[in-house]
């Protein structure tokens, strides 16, 4: 969802522009509107026409309506709302007080206005149009010192956090100041990960390194979840899959994501979430 504008006044009362870009976004419109609120998009209406001669025809018009809402339907197989309600600004096709229908469909902008804006719908609206909510995939790309902290979207990636640590080299018959380092440094990369992995929306973490990183990490992340009862992490822990990257440098995303085992992951979580909206939308 990309927001155009956005007018709220003190008293909450005000209205917002908005392009849904996806079929989700269209599920957002939905839940956003209410009976009652006034609706502003590009409709098209048919007129009656009359020619010199008398004749009466009919055209097909593209016109800007405001409508007063009165009924509102989501067809989803479609991805399209109607929006049935009286016009409530004049128009040079339209009466004042007709009832006309607006079909909105994804990448028609359209204005809401309503007279009281509540939290939970101006909340509703930041997350629809910040990329992160729409993230289902986290990704921690690391090696010894470097991790970054990603979340992927449909379109693109975003960089969360990145981690930078020195750590000693191993000494023969010393490899304390080493082990300390590496665990300071799984240590910063679990709380980045806490901090910026929405698990409820998130449905795969790739953990993903050169050598045996990965590994260390995770059995890191899980003794340290179980030891201090950081239920987020042990509730998820079948999200995280463990994957090989050439180095710990966020470009090795790329080759991470084109992993067979990854591919096939990400397809059947996306099935599995397919199958479950549609069936929390009642379809």
């Amino acid at each position: 969802m990309k927001l155009i504008s956005k007018d709220i006044e003190k008293d909450n009362a005000g209205q917002v522009t908005l392009i849904p870009e996806e079929a989700e976004d269209m599920w957002h419109t939905y839940n956003l509107m209410q009976v009652g609120d006034s609706l502003r998009a590009s409709t098209i209406r048919k007129v009656q026409t009359e020619s010199s001669t008398g004749s009466v025809g009919s055209n097909r018009i593209r016109t800007t309506l405001t409508i007063c809402v009165e009924t509102i339907d989501f067809d989803s197989q479609a991805c399209q709302l109607r929006v049935k309600g009286i016009n409530i600004q004049e128009n040079q096709y339209v009466k004042m007080g007709a009832y006309h229908t607006i079909e909105l469909e994804p990448n028609r902008k359209f204005t809401l206005a309503k007279k009281q804006w509540d939290s939970v719908v101006l909340e509703r609206i930041e997350q629809a149009c910040d990329p992160a909510f729409s993230a289902d995939v986290g990704a921690v790309v690391m090696q010894e010192g470097l991790a970054h902290i990603c979340l992927v979207t449909p379109s693109m990636t975003l960089l969360r956090a990145k981690i930078e640590t020195s750590i000693p080299r191993k000494r023969r018959g010393n490899c304390t100041q080493h082990e300390k380092a590496l665990e300071k440094f799984y240590e910063q990369v679990m709380q980045g990960i806490l901090r910026h992995i929405n698990f409820d929306v998130v449905k795969v973490v790739l953990v993903a390194s050169p050598g045996f990183v990965r590994e260390q990490f995770c059995e890191f992340l899980f003794l340290r979840a179980v030891k201090q009862d950081i239920k987020l992490l042990l509730e998820n822990r079948g999200k995280f899959l463990q994957v090989h990257s050439s180095s710990g440098h966020k470009y090795s995303l790329t080759e991470v994501l084109c992993d067979p085992a990854v591919t096939a992951r990400l397809a059947d979580t996306k099935d599995k979430a397919s199958r479950k909206s549609k069936r929390s939308s009642g379809h």
